[in-house]
This record gives C-alpha cells, sequence and structure tokens, in this order.
C-alpha cells in the first residue's frame, strides 16, 4: 500500500467522478484530504457523507488565482503543510475542428492548462520551504494519442506534459517531484455521459473500460513516497488502448 498516512493532500475537481474517487481512495489509506471543488458546497456535500475528521472542503475554481491563494493558505493554516497536489480537474470537449469556437477553446486551455499552471505556482513556495513536495497532475492518453475531435482537447494536455517536464528539472533540487498519469477510457460521467460503455472497449488488450479506482491507484503511488526517485514520469493507464486492439 502507498505510503500516505497522515500527508496533506489536496485534490482539485474532487466532488464528483475521478476526482471525488482519487481523493476518496487517498483519504481511505490514511491521506489527510482536501476536497477542491468550484462550488464549495458540492464538496461539502461529498465530504458530509464521509464521516472523516481528516478531510475537509474548499472552494477552489481552479481558473482564478486568488481562489488557488486562499485555498492553499486555507490548507496550510489549518495541517501547518501541503505534501501533495493532485491537479485533476479538467473539461472535455469534443466537436470537428472547424468547429470549435475560440470561446470553446479558451475554456479548455483556462481549465486543462491554466488551471495547471496557477495549482502549481500557489503549492511550490510551501513545498519549496518543506523541502519536499509531489505534484501529480492528472492528463489523458490524448496528450500523445488523440482522436478525432479532440484537437484542442488534446493540445491542452499535451501542453502540461511539457510544462511538467520543465518543472520536474528546474524543482528537482527543491525536493519537489513532478509527475504524471495518462488514463485512458475511464468509466466517469465525462467519458459515458450517462450512457452505456461503447463496445470499442471490448476490442482493446484488457477487454473493458477503466474504473476509476484503477487511476486513483496509479496517482497513489505517484503522490507517497514509493515514487520517491520518480519525476517527471508519465504513467500510462489505458487498458493497452495505445497498443492497438484485440482483434483477431
Amino acid at each position: 500500500m502507498s505510503r500516505l498516512e497522515n500527508q496533506v493532500v489536496l485534490v482539485t475537481g474532487a466532488n464528483r467522478g475521478q476526482g471525488r474517487a482519487i481523493a476518496e481512495y487517498l483519504l481511505s489509506i490514511g491521506a489527510i484530504v482536501v476536497f477542491g471543488a468550484r462550488h464549495q458546497s458540492h464538496a461539502q456535500d461529498v465530504v458530509s457523507n464521509l464521516d472523516s475528521s481528516r478531510a475537509l472542503a474548499v472552494q477552489l475554481d481552479v481558473t482564478k488565482e486568488e481562489e488557488w491563494k486562499s485555498a492553499v493558505d486555507l490548507v496550510v493554516e489549518r495541517f501547518g503543510r501541503i505534501d501533495v497536489l493532485v491537479n485533476n480537474a479538467g473539461i472535455l470537449k469534443r466537436k470537428p475542428f472547424v468547429e470549435m469556437t475560440l470561446d470553446e477553446y479558451q475554456q479548455l486551455i483556462d481549465v486543462n492548462q491554466l488551471g495547471v499552471f496557477l495549482g502549481m505556482q500557489a503549492v511550490i513556495p510551501h513545498m519549496s520551504k518543506q523541502k519536499k513536495g509531489s505534484i501529480v497532475n492528472n492528463l489523458s492518453i490524448s496528450s500523445f494519442a488523440p482522436i478525432s475531435h479532440s484537437s484542442a482537447y488534446a493540445a491542452t494536455k499535451a501542453s502540461v506534459v511539457a510544462m511538467s517536464k520543465s518543472a520536474a528539472i528546474e524543482l528537482g533540487p527543491e525536493g519537489i517531484r513532478v509527475n504524471m498519469i495518462h488514463p485512458g477510457g475511464v468509466e466517469t460521467e465525462m467519458a459515458t455521459k450517462g450512457e452505456a460503455v461503447p463496445s470499442f472497449y471490448d476490442s482493446i488488450p484488457l477487454g473493458r473500460i477503466g474504473q476509476p479506482a484503477e487511476i486513483a491507484k496509479a496517482v497513489a503511488f505517484l503522490a507517497s513516497e514509493d515514487s520517491s526517485y520518480c519525476t517527471g514520469t508519465e504513467i500510462v493507464v489505458d487498458g493497452g488502448m495505445t497498443l492497438g486492439t484485440a482483434d483477431q
């Protein structure tokens, strides 16, 4: 089991879907988990149902620099430190390239790219003082293997790969590790839109769509000291999707 006992972790987009799965799993293995959400009431609803003194809900729209500062300051004030940041919040828009509007592209940039940038900037000063910290950016296989109608989404994810690797080089001497998770298809509302799982997943090597808990366990590894010699690392969790199909 990943070593996260009493480590202070902030997870963005933690009120639903993949973010909630990550936050709840890290809580289950002993971490102190701060559930960040664009609407604090949504995060509070989740935390209230957990009945845990190690869970805290905070207001955090990842596109707003002032909310990042307030959230991180609150975490440090309450717990004395911040050990891990999991940049999970993200949005997906799939449209033909020529139909993607500037406003839609900008929204993808604001959440998927600038949100990660702002988060990293907010926690780095505190982690530098500690001489220790782990940043895990939850991205997508689209960053290196995009599908049709996802050019803008893929571009935002690929940009964070480059940013993460550059930051890993720069922050290594400060004791801060920066790593990445690349999920494939995962059975969340964002991926399935509440509909049945596409039959396509029957043809990938593992023959099924991924589950949020499987991504959460990979995040836990990179968040913890189990991955103490990993930085700039990319872990693909896609059931072999990017290898090709298993059709005979």
